[in-house]
């Protein structure tokens, strides 16, 4: 029997919110979400500062929590999507419609961001058509989301580095 390769990744991660999240879980997160229920970061800082500045626009808190995300791929069970497409569309779609039974420990994927997010309205809303919508996305180049969707994962990969409110 042979054992597994490793492949271990390590990179820093951002999480906006309201307070300070020094121990993260699945628990509190929103229903409807792009990857369903879980843990949401960013490896883009100034994203997840954009993404802050909407508390404060609503006359919220404002933080930006940093944690230090260290995995072995081999390990957990991953789905990764490199590009929108019709996977990642009907994913998305079925995530939001509240369609949550997957069994991944971490889904990466891109962003539907505010240009996205028009485009696959449209097509919920019969506007366009399947091929619109993806020739629309082609040009989107994705900003990349970690959904952490169990707490072992969040438990015994994530690190608290610290938070700063905005």
């Amino acid at each position: 029997m042979y054992e597994r390769e490793r492949s271990f990744v390590g990179m820093r991660l951002y999480h906006s919110s309201t307070v300070s999240v020094k121990h993260p879980d699945t628990h509190h997160s929103r229903l409807y979400l792009d990857f369903g229920r879980g843990f949401y970061l960013t490896s883009l800082r100034e994203q997840a500062v954009k993404y802050a500045l909407r508390f404060k626009r609503r006359g919220q808190p404002a933080w930006l929590n940093t944690y230090e995300f260290t995995y072995d791929e081999t390990l957990w069970k991953i789905k990764r999507f490199e590009r929108y497409d019709k996977e990642w569309l009907d994913f998305v779609a079925g995530c939001r419609e509240g369609i949550d039974a997957v069994n991944y420990d971490m889904i990466v994927g891109g962003i539907a961001n505010d240009r996205v997010i028009i485009t696959i309205d449209r097509y919920f809303a019969g506007e366009i058509s399947l091929d619109e919508t993806l020739g629309l996305l082609r040009y989107e180049k994705p900003n990349i989301q970690y959904c952490i969707r169990t707490d072992r994962m969040l438990q015994e990969c994530i690190r608290f580095i610290g938070s700063e409110e905005l």
